[in-house]
């Protein structure tokens, strides 16, 4: 028989492109994943993604298994949120939608604390707010704002996406650069150096290079990491540059292990909003939660 955890870490695998991405998404291990994988490969009789070097690629009919699975997984997954809120009769359970590296840095270290039972998911924020809607997520944190006349949005923080380096990245020439106004030289001169990146998101680095170059980055990133946090770590006492909010480095900037290099000519913002239901029966947990949050990043 078929497990179901197969075609959750089948999804989590399409969805963010790597086995890491996938185990971090379900607190599984790389090789648990891989496991999951080569299982359901193994049944089905095929090959489901194409592995060259840290990307999977899904192959033909994988994508034709995706189409095939994801409306009756996410119907199964809604079923289980259900029934789990229907018999813990005592103790609610909330299901919040961040990115990873907002979690790692802000809820984590509160959610032994919390007197009530916490489902973390992680995803893209249109995903996101697609199922706060439908009710699988009680409350998201996320840059942008639905439309849905059902949710409501409250701003509480905001993020500055800025270029930074390693330690030991020379940014001398640059600054020169900046100081003549001389943008396509600074341009050349960042081209040049070593770029960090990660598989799952470069709207921030395309976002950067729009605003400060009116045009889009025409070059990869030399490293790519499982995630923003990873690329700080990289960073720390070292070489490169990376485009990242400002609050995921903050504490490195400050401690003289990662360098502010540029905020860009217009520092390029993000409003964070909190979203949830304007009708929920968990009002009570949804604000402790938010409080936690301002109390980090208010």
């Amino acid at each position: 028989m078929v497990n179901l955890e197969w075609y959750r870490t089948f999804k989590a695998i399409y969805k963010t492109g790597t086995l890491t991405g996938a185990a971090e998404v379900l607190f599984i291990s790389q090789p648990g994943a891989s496991l999951h994988l080569t299982s359901l490969e193994s049944y089905v009789g095929y090959k489901l993604f194409e592995r060259t070097g840290r990307k999977m690629i899904p192959t033909e009919k994988g994508k034709v298994f995706y189409n095939a699975v994801i409306d009756p997984l996410t119907k199964l997954e809604e079923v289980e949120k259900t029934f789990q809120k229907s018999t813990e009769k005592h103790t609610p359970t909330i299901s919040v939608g961040m990115c990873f590296e907002t979690f790692q840095l802000t809820l984590e270290q509160y959610v032994h604390t919390l007197p009530f039972n916490v489902i973390i998911r992680f995803g893209e924020y249109r995903e996101m707010l697609n199922n706060l809607e439908k009710g699988i997520l009680d409350l998201i944190i996320t840059p942008q704002r639905g439309t849905s006349t059902n949710i409501v949005h409250e701003a509480f923080s905001s993020e500055t996406i800025v270029l930074v380096g390693g330690n030991d990245t020379d940014t001398k020439a640059f600054k020169a650069l900046l100081n003549k106004g001389d943008l396509d030289a600074a341009e050349q001169w960042l081209k040049a150096e070593k770029w960090y990146g990660t598989t799952g998101d470069m709207e921030h680095l395309f976002r950067f290079w729009q605003l400060n170059f009116n045009k889009n980055p025409d070059f990869r990133p030399n490293y790519i990491v499982p995630n923003l946090n990873s690329i700080v770590r990289c960073l720390t006492g070292g070489k490169g540059l990376a485009i990242v909010p400002d609050f995921l480095c903050r504490k490195e900037v400050e401690a003289g292990q990662v360098k502010l290099v540029w905020e860009g000519h217009t520092p390029l913002q993000n409003v964070l909003y909190f979203g949830n239901r304007k009708k929920t029966v968990y009002v009570d947990e949804i604000n402790l939660i938010k409080d936690l949050f301002r109390k980090m990043m208010g």
